[in-house]
């Protein structure tokens, strides 16, 4: 695990454009953290750091938005409107063993589907330090996100 502080929303953009350059396809990250507490931006420095030049929104209402035009595809989801659980009709299984990247807000809905291996980000707005002010928490699960957690570490050094 590892906790970094950001203080704006380009901090938390870099944060992705760091992470892109170790993803490949199938990988899966998870986005968890309160409303505006910078889960979208965070995708769109993963998007800027895997060449997508489209803009990122958030797909709370279409659930899944597709980004072909990068090194690999992004699969960004929003599972917020899955809390009774009926994401097995999305075909997650597909994406998760896919060609591309899978990004997923709000992961709690869909713990059931989740693949063995993992990269966990929880955003937590500290509103008392700034407006702007987040922690992000890397929490790998398994051994290829420990690595690739390890080396953001490192690059702070």
């Amino acid at each position: 695990m590892f906790e970094t502080t950001v203080t704006s929303p380009d901090q938390t953009m870099a944060w992705g454009q760091a992470l892109a350059p170790s993803l490949q396809p199938r990988d899966v990250i998870l986005l968890d953290g309160d409303l505006g507490a910078g889960k979208t931006t965070f995708t769109k420095g993963l998007a800027l750091g895997l060449g997508i030049k489209r803009n990122v929104k958030s797909p709370t209402f279409t659930i899944i938005r597709e980004y072909q035009s990068g090194r690999i595809p992004l699969y960004h989801m929003d599972v917020y409107r899955l809390e009774d659980g009926s994401g097995d009709e999305l075909g997650l299984d597909e994406y998760f063993n896919g060609d591309g990247v899978n990004v997923v807000e709000w992961s709690q809905f869909i713990e059931d589907e989740l693949p063995a291996q993992y990269l966990r980000i929880v955003f937590k707005r500290d509103d008392e330090a700034g407006e702007s002010q987040r922690t992000l928490r890397f929490e790998p699960v398994g051994a290829r996100f420990e690595k690739i957690v390890q080396q953001l570490e490192d690059s702070q050094k």
